[in-house]
């Protein structure tokens, strides 16, 4: 490995309901992560409060972005000198519903946030009942370590859109918190989904996932030829990969598939 590469880790928690202890796990998981070289750290959807199924509490303990999860990832990234990258339930203006987002925390404070476009109303969920849909907006890049990052959530992995929105702003790592939930063919899809994102686009994604017996697992990170350089199975843990920012420019020469295209994404 060179000195060169960024360690990206993606790390598989179960987020509860327990706004404290998930910040407990996030802490402790975060410096694992750090000490096998991560420099950014990407958790999953729904890191800072977690119910299944979903109730009223999620609006409870909904937060602002200035609110004391942002503070406390705030903090540890400039204790450890990371970047973190969590789900957070954050208000929505009509005091009932909540919005899922993802904020990219410094320690100079939040570097990205996005709010999940596209809502899980589908395999018998309604995730709308409860959340608000993100607006349509540029999309949510920061840069660390040399390389450009950008954000989107779980479902939005069945859009290739977005991911391709990501390309087109130059994002080298796609990040991607989810609470993938089991069923199905789901893994499958997951590792499918995860992989054809990274093919199509010819860039890094970095996928954090629940464990089982609500989500499938199976946290990864995929290179820019869908090829999984680490991954967590079920268990909680931490995948750490050292990516090299060449290597995307390596694999457009060969395969040019972003330059040949003859379409481009538009918002409905």
């Amino acid at each position: 490995m060179s000195h060169d590469t960024v360690g990206v880790a993606v790390a598989q928690f179960a987020p509860a309901a327990s706004r404290e202890g998930n910040l407990a796990d996030i802490d402790a998981t975060t410096r694992t992560a750090v000490s096998r070289g991560a420099r950014v750290v990407v958790f999953p959807e729904y890191s800072s409060y977690f119910v299944d199924p979903f109730d009223a509490s999620l609006a409870e303990n909904a937060e602002d972005l200035d609110g004391p999860f942002v503070q406390a990832l705030t903090a540890l990234a400039a204790d450890l000198d990371v970047v973190i990258v969590a789900g957070l339930l954050e208000r929505a203006d009509d005091g009932r519903r909540v919005r899922n987002t993802v904020v990219a925390v410094g320690g100079d404070g939040i570097r990205a946030v996005y709010r999940k476009l596209h809502l899980y109303d589908a395999f018998g969920q309604r995730e709308s009942d409860w959340v608000e849909p993100g607006e349509i907006s540029p999309p949510q890049t920061f840069e660390a370590h040399g390389l450009r990052f950008g954000l989107m959530t779980c479902y939005d992995l069945r859009f290739p859109e977005v991911a391709r929105t990501l390309a087109d702003a130059g994002v080298e790592v796609a990040l991607v918190p989810a609470e993938w939930v089991r069923g199905s063919l789901k893994e499958h899809h997951w590792r499918t989904l995860v992989q054809a994102r990274a093919i199509e686009n010819t860039f890094f994604v970095a996928a954090a996932d629940h464990p089982p017996p609500l989500g499938v697992g199976h946290s990864m990170i995929v290179d820019p030829q869908g090829v999984a350089l680490a991954q967590v199975g079920t268990a909680t843990d931490v995948a750490v990969a050292h990516i090299d920012p060449d290597a995307i420019a390596r694999v457009r020469r060969v395969n040019p598939a972003l330059a040949l295209r003859r379409f481009r994404v538009t918002p409905r």
